[in-house]
């Protein structure tokens, strides 16, 4: 080897020479990589300071708007104790806020202010601007951002809400931002180390081929090595941001902000402005029949309506439904469409016509004999036919061509409806493959072991994880559809972030519980508590003291109708005091008559009130009255205001959205509700009376115990109750739905964009 290198020296020289230049450039680069953070640092740093001081202070605006004016009118009206409520939960909704106040005097300390607020605080050194202002304070060594808003009423000031923000957090940003560079320089200086002892050693072995090597190296390595080296990082960067921020909460706390068509309109054009919206649903808004008086629009009792039809007239876009009506082919133009509401077109229907036989196969045979009883656990036995799944599946196809036809854009919202289309979703996905697909399950979900039975639960699994989101009412309800998936078909489920992944397309599973319009437009013309209750009363030709329990339902066998009417039956055996002073009045609609067991339902609930009203046949008037017709929305309300109790014993239900109108009538804050564990609407309503209605006795002493109920217990629940469903209403429902698909679509972009600069750097 000696000889080898006293025959070339010229080698030895090169490669010494390449040997120095290699430590002299891992050097030079450590060096510039140490000057470079050096330099660096102190500007990131300061740079993450601004922004979180920006970020804070749009916190602090966000906060002011949302409550803005809410606190005017309170502050007009001298409601002290609930301007105090308030500013507690606002305190207390995010660790950044410190305290809060009001300023109502120039100098002075500010009123109304939280626990934490510092006594050092004066208004005359905060609250000095009519505009919106912020200002810097030190208290007990921390960094404190103030800042102050000016309120008016009528345009009269009324003083500043004051909102004080923690900012030592911007430091602990600042520290971080220098340890990630200081590591950054660390890994420089090994990869600049490494590449330097590599090149030496290369030089060394293969010095004769050093360039072709050297040149093949930079084609195989340039843009892999380049890749990883720039890109890599941030892309597991984002990975894990958009992984956090894809399906949580938005920064303003949605349970504050007052929800309404206009607030869900705003979202529209701030967070999907010219997006496209289609619901598909079985059943249609608006329904035009042929009746002796000539054409009439009638709106079907269903939950589904109430809740989706608010939302369509605040979004607008196109509805897709069953054409039931005798007068609908009429109504239509040749496209088969139709504005709508009648009296004010917000938005279009789209009307699909299914025939007699396709009827009878995919909504009365599979979807509701099949998928209805197989959800709600009400002990129905399940039909399944093979002709009912080829139906269904069919009729699910011309609804997906309908879809697509109607679509504008490539990447339409569609808004999927029930189980009545539990294949749609993958068929839409087929035909428009960049479309936001949410599908919303109105019904339970039961446990993989009933699902089990299911004879194409594999086929219906594929269709509905064709969904961007799937949403169901509970928490519950998702956990037994991640269960179910786990057990029939193989995926993967991130249990974290509540997805499965099959194929490659990952489906998101989200609880959004279903509520009304607030306040809902049944309600307008309505008039006074005590006008409703005369008017009722007497129409029925009831005693002025008579007290009234109300039930509203379709006749189901899973609302515990026949449950609802034993149970009155027992009260009145257990307590014998309400004989001719309590009736049941029990509006119930006819649905699905074709069934026999909902015709035989129907039967059965006469027979039953036939028997216990002569029962009681020597005390006047009797306990059951029976209206079986189908009641407007006026109608149904002028019932609940003039209600003692309201009574919703569903044997199962997803939500029950009749518990909620119920509470949405009683502006007065009186009446109570009796309602079933087994409904979705139990876990929200807390205040409720809740029962098992499978339980005859501890029912009907429930009912007793809500008709001697004091009017300050009534006042107290219902006030509850009120302020609940009220802040989460449809159009919270509408709007977490769309902001969540907001947020993925932009992730969507996000990681396209991504993509697209991967492949140029490759190529």
């Amino acid at each position: 080897m000696l000889d080898y290198w006293k025959r070339r020296p010229s080698l030895k020289i090169a490669a010494g020479q390449s040997a120095r230049l290699a430590v002299r450039y891992g050097l030079v680069a450590g060096g510039i990589a140490l000057l470079a953070i050096t330099l660096l640092g102190p500007l990131v740093t300061s740079l993450i300071d601004d922004w979180s001081r920006r970020d804070v202070e749009m916190r602090a605006s966000l906060v002011f708007n949302s409550i803005g004016e809410t606190l005017a009118s309170m502050l007009a009206n001298g409601q002290d104790a609930e301007i105090k409520t308030l500013f507690e939960r606002v305190a207390t909704s995010d660790p950044r806020v410190v305290a809060v106040g009001i300023c109502r005097r120039g100098d002075g300390k500010p009123d109304f202010a939280t626990q934490l607020m510092p006594p050092t605080i004066s208004c005359s050194e905060i609250a000095r601007s009519d505009a919106d202002s912020y200002s810097t304070v030190i208290v007990a060594g921390r960094r404190m951002q103030v800042g102050a808003f000016p309120i008016s009423a009528q345009k009269t000031p009324l003083g500043h809400f004051i909102i004080m923000q923690d900012l030592t957090f911007a430091e602990h940003r600042g520290e971080e931002a220098r340890n990630y560079l200081t590591l950054m320089l660390g890994g420089i200086i090994l990869a600049s180390g490494a590449l330097a002892i590599g090149l030496v050693l290369y030089l060394i072995r293969n010095w004769t081929r050093r360039f072709s090597q050297a040149v093949a190296t930079a084609t195989r390595r340039g843009p892999a090595a380049g890749l990883p080296a720039s890109f890599g990082p941030l892309d597991r960067e984002v990975r894990q941001v958009l992984r956090q921020l894809e399906m949580t909460q938005s920064t303003i706390d949605r349970a504050q902000a007052n929800w309404s068509k206009s607030t869900l309109r705003d979202i529209m054009m701030a967070e999907l402005p010219g997006v496209e919206v289609l619901v598909v649903a079985n059943r249609e808004p608006y329904i035009h029949n042929h009746t002796e008086h000539g054409v009439e629009v009638q709106t079907p009792a269903s939950g589904l309506v109430s809740a989706v039809e608010p939302v369509m007239r605040a979004c607008g876009g196109t509805w897709i439904a069953h054409g039931s009506g005798t007068a609908d082919r009429e109504t239509v133009d040749a496209d088969d469409r139709i504005g709508v509401p009648p009296s004010n077109p917000q938005y279009t229907l789209r009307r699909i016509w299914i025939t007699e036989e396709e009827q009878d196969g995919y909504y009365y045979g599979l979807s509701n004999e099949g998928l209805w009883p197989l959800c709600h656990i009400a002990f129905t036995r399940p039909v399944f036919r093979e002709s009912d799944w080829r139906t269904y599946r069919a009729v699910n196809e011309r609804f997906a061509d309908a879809v697509a036809k109607e679509a504008r854009t490539a990447s339409p919202i569609v808004l999927i409806q029930d189980y009545h289309f539990a294949l749609l979703p993958r068929m839409v996905r087929e035909r428009l493959p960049e479309a936001t697909i949410i599908t919303f399950w109105h019904i339970p979900w039961p446990n993989s072991e009933t699902f089990g039975i299911f004879p194409w639960k594999e086929e219906i699994i594929h269709g509905l994880l064709g969904s961007t989101i799937i949403g169901f009412h509970t928490q519950f309800h998702c956990n037994n559809f991640l269960e179910t998936v786990d057990r029939f078909v193989e995926s993967r489920i991130d249990r974290e972030q509540e997805s499965v992944i099959l194929k490659g397309h990952e489906t998101f599973v989200r609880p959004y519980p279903i509520s009304i319009d607030w306040p809902p437009a049944a309600l307008e013309n309505q008039k006074p508590i005590a006008e409703c209750r005369e008017a009722v009363r007497k129409r029925l030709g009831l005693p002025p003291d008579t007290k009234i329990a109300v039930g509203i339902e379709r006749f189901d066998y899973t609302k515990g109708v026949l449950d609802r009417i034993r149970a009155v039956d027992t009260l009145l055996e257990q307590h014998p005091e309400w004989r001719g002073k309590l009736v049941l009045v029990q509006a119930a609609a006819p649905t699905r008559s074709k069934l026999t067991n909902y015709k035989g339902l129907q039967d059965e609930a006469l027979q039953l009130a036939e028997e216990i009203n002569a029962k009681y046949a020597d005390a006047s008037p009797a306990p059951i009255r029976l209206m079986i017709r189908h009641h407007t929305p006026a109608e149904v309300f002028e019932l609940f205001r003039a209600a003692d109790v309201c009574i919703v014993s569903s044997l199962h239900d997803g939500m029950n959205l009749v518990a909620k109108e119920f509470i949405a009538a009683r502006d007065d804050e009186r009446g109570v509700l009796v309602l079933s564990h087994f409904a979705g609407a139990s876990r929200e309503l807390a205040e409720a009376l809740i029962i098992n209605p499978y339980d005859a006795h501890a029912t009907g002493e429930a009912l007793h115990a809500a008709l001697i109920m004091p009017d300050a217990e009534q006042h107290e629940r219902m006030r509850l109750m009120r302020d609940y469903v009220s802040s989460r209403n449809v159009y919270r429902w509408a709007g977490q739905m769309l902001l969540d698909a907001s947020r993925l679509r932009k992730k969507q972009r996000i990681l396209e964009v991504a993509t697209l600069s991967s492949a140029g750097v490759e190529s």
